[in-house]
Order: C-alpha cells, then sequence, then structure tokens
C-alpha cells in the first residue's frame, strides 16, 4: 500500500475527508467525511435537476465549486441582456424575508435569487428587517433568499448598510487561486443595519455557504 493509500483509509476510519479528495479533485470543507458526502449528493442532485428541468427560480449558492464565477456570470447575463459594458455593473443586495426559497415558482426579471448562507456574529431580524444582536446560545442563523440585482453606476452607500464578507467556509482563510480569486473569500455583501459599520465589524459578523456539520 503506497503513503496515499494509508492516508486515504486512516481519514476513512475516523471519518474525515482524505487529503487527496480536497480541493484540487473536490470542493472547499470543513466538515466529516459522513455531513461531507451528505453535501456532496445534495450538490450532484442541485446540478442534475438544473440539468433537466432548467434554470431554476432560486439558486442554492452553497452548491457551488466556485461561486465566484455564477456571481460574476449573472452580471455578464445582465449586460448581454441590455448592451451595457460589464465593469459598469455592481450588485444591489435585497433581503427577501418575508418568503421562503421553496415559495418561489419564477426567477426575477433581472439579477437571481439565492439562499443557503449562515451568518456569525448577528442574525437578520425578518421583523425589523435589519442585522440584529444574535439570540443567545444561537452561533449561527440561517440567512433569508437574497435577491442580487445589478445595476448601472450604482453609488455604494456610505452609511447604514455593513459591507458584510461571504466565505465559503469558517475558517476565513485562503490563497489565492491562478484566476486571482480567493480560494476561501467570495464577496461583499452590503446588509442594511442600523448601528454604526464598526460595530458588526468588532463582532465579526460574516456569512458562509457552509459551516462544519
Amino acid at each position: 500500500m503506497s503513503e496515499e493509500l494509508d492516508s486515504a483509509a486512516n481519514s476513512l476510519f475516523i471519518n474525515l475527508v482524505p487529503i487527496a479528495w480536497q480541493p484540487t479533485v473536490g470542493f472547499l470543507s470543513l466538515k466529516p467525511l459522513a455531513s461531507w458526502i451528505n453535501d456532496l449528493n445534495e450538490r450532484i442532485q442541485f446540478l442534475t435537476k438544473w440539468v433537466e428541468s432548467g434554470s431554476p427560480a432560486t439558486f442554492w449558492i452553497s452548491g457551488f465549486f466556485f461561486p465566484q464565477a455564477f456571481f460574476t456570470g449573472c452580471l455578464q447575463n445582465y449586460a448581454r441582456k441590455y448592451k451595457i459594458a460589464v465593469d459598469q455593473l455592481s450588485y444591489d443586495f435585497k433581503v427577501c424575508d418575508d418568503a421562503a426559497p421553496s415559495s418561489i415558482t419564477e426567477p426575477p426579471e433581472d439579477g437571481c435569487f439565492v439562499y443557503g448562507m449562515y451568518m456569525e456574529g448577528a442574525r437578520w431580524n425578518s421583523q425589523t428587517h435589519f442585522l440584529d444582536e444574535s439570540n443567545p446560545k444561537q452561533l449561527y442563523t440561517e440567512f433569508p433568499l437574497l435577491w442580487l440585482l445589478p445595476k448601472k453606476d450604482r453609488k455604494k452607500p456610505d452609511v447604514g448598510v455593513y459591507n458584510c464578507p461571504v466565505y465559503k467556509v469558517l475558517s476565513r482563510s485562503g490563497t489565492l487561486s491562478t484566476t486571482g480569486h480567493s480560494t476561501n473569500f467570495c464577496l461583499l455583501m452590503e446588509l442594511s443595519c442600523r448601528e454604526e459599520e464598526a460595530v458588526w465589524i468588532r463582532a465579526g459578523v460574516a456569512l458562509f455557504l457552509a459551516l462544519r456539520y
């Protein structure tokens, strides 16, 4: 048995994802092997349904190997539709906290609906429609459906928003890949808040596409 096979066998025995399966050939994940397999099956089902039934009304953003390409592709589709230079476009982020992803049957006219993110350090208050402090003993909360709407020459607001970083996994660390993108960081999302942005920065508030379980 080679050293690589021996390492894989030991990982399987203690419910860890073998190193040989990790980012070079598999998706970035901190989950144990059993949860990783379940996640893999869900990703396959999501993509298979997309191929067989056409583009979905809502996109499970956690199911993408390279979500940065999806965000860019959405901007490119809008640019082609309205014949606008793609570098003039940026996203307006609209939290649809009054609708569940399963209740959406039609895609928006422009942009896309995404779901499947988790927040650490705070929670989204569906009553006030602002960021709010986490409830006691609640480390992570599921983030509501989000509408990514491309807009031309959009001016980013200076106050009333928190530029929330979005990561693939909880480690928050990554390296620069050959595409020029981080292997972990995806983008910054503007979320409405009533407090100063520094409050949420000190709390380490961030969104993640996957947890450890």
